[in-house]
């Protein structure tokens, strides 16, 4: 019976993991050494003091010699030694709560995003970070949010983002050591069965009030890992979920909303805003406002610390769940005008700022002009 329970799927849940073609096969997660036992818990505690970092070039010809891998040297980082996650009371989500169905996982829309995670809370629920608990956030003091925080009510049950084997299950994630007072509570490591370019890749969710799995153990995509909570250092009940590459390590998280299959027809925003002198800048509110319906979104640039960017994309802020359209973009704190950018459904837009003056839109590189969104077919399920 446990071992039913915790396979159980939510309808939607399941639908939201069908399988699509990709445009290539060289597209798809990359498959991992299943006798590779993985990190010990020795390796889970050490802390590296920094992250390889790759420079970018502008897009704008006249800051072309000002993006060096000096201007992303915000990003290293050593991990605290104390870690807080301040959860207070949530107001009202500014957007609404209905979502569309999830694109199919593995999603790989383009050459370089790579959507490969189903979401871990049902689509009966809100599966998805409020504004102020976004990547790269910071809640108090000087420590980086290394995730995104999903409020759910204590007791609703959690599901394998993707297949792989459980790296880690109980107190003590951050320390690498049974510790009931660690700051991640009781926690789930999935160590997948895929990973990219060649690095193993790992999911985490934190604070929760049971957990039904236990280390070594196989799991497939929507397999219920447990209950969430609100163990470790919270002020209230979440999921706080991460993406890890290389390494089951704090310093190696990803922004889990550039793996996170979006919903359909709906896209993602990811930017870099800098100022005169191409030195990213933090903690700026940035406002999303949609020409079509009104509805107007607000996202801050990562806070630096723990925050690592994207490879591909170099950014410093990102917000899923944007329905495709035609928006304005402004930072009210640089005084920049009303900027006009589009979301493409299915993929990630992109932008990058200089001071309150030069904008553009180009990717970081184009080895191709356009993209072109893959169609989902039609379920025949009823």
């Amino acid at each position: 019976m446990k071992r039913f329970f915790r396979t159980f799927r939510f309808l939607l849940v399941a639908l939201a993991g069908l399988s699509v073609s990709c445009q290539s096969s060289n597209l798809n997660p990359t498959p991992m050494d299943q006798n590779d036992p993985g990190l010990s818990s020795t390796q889970i505690a050490e802390e590296e003091n920094s992250i390889m970092v790759i420079a970018t070039q502008s897009q704008a010809d006249h800051y072309e010699d000002l993006l060096t891998a000096s201007s992303l040297s915000s990003f290293t980082t050593s991990t605290p030694e104390a870690l807080r996650f301040i959860f207070p009371t949530p107001g009202l989500a500014s957007v609404s709560a209905w979502r569309p169905p999830l694109y199919p996982t593995p999603w790989v829309p383009t050459p370089y995003d790579h959507f490969y995670f189903a979401r871990p809370i049902a689509a009966n629920e809100v599966n998805w970070p409020l504004a102020n608990y976004r990547y790269g956030g910071v809640f108090f003091a000087d420590v980086v949010h290394t995730g995104i925080d999903i409020p759910v009510k204590t007791g609703t049950p959690i599901f394998a983002a993707g297949p792989g084997r459980v790296n880690w299950a109980g107190y003590g994630l951050y320390r690498g050591r049974e510790d009931k007072d660690d700051p991640y509570g009781l926690a789930v490591v999935i160590r997948h069965d895929f990973g990219y370019k060649g690095q193993t890749l790992y999911t985490v969710y934190g604070h929760m009030s049971h957990i039904d799995v236990s280390r070594g153990e196989a799991v497939d995509t929507g397999d219920m890992l447990g209950l969430s909570g609100a163990t470790g250092n919270v002020t209230g009940p979440h999921l706080h979920f991460e993406v890890r590459i290389g390494k089951n390590n704090f310093s190696r998280s990803r922004n889990p909303e550039l793996w996170l299959s979006p919903p359909q027809g709906w896209g993602i925003l990811a930017g870099r805003v800098m100022d005169e002198k191409a030195n990213l800048l933090q903690r700026k509110e940035v406002i999303i406002k949609s020409k079509d319906t009104g509805e107007k979104y607000t996202v801050k640039t990562y806070g630096g610390g723990a925050a690592n960017p994207d490879e591909y994309y170099k950014e410093n802020l990102v917000i899923g769940d944007l329905p495709a359209g035609n928006y304005y973009i402004w930072v009210p704190e640089l005084n920049t005008k009303f900027i006009d950018i589009i979301i493409y459904a299915g993929r990630v837009s992109y932008f990058t700022l200089y001071g309150s003056l030069t904008f553009n839109t180009n990717l970081p590189h184009t080895p191709k002009p356009v993209f072109q969104t893959p169609v989902v077919e039609p379920s025949s399920s009823p």
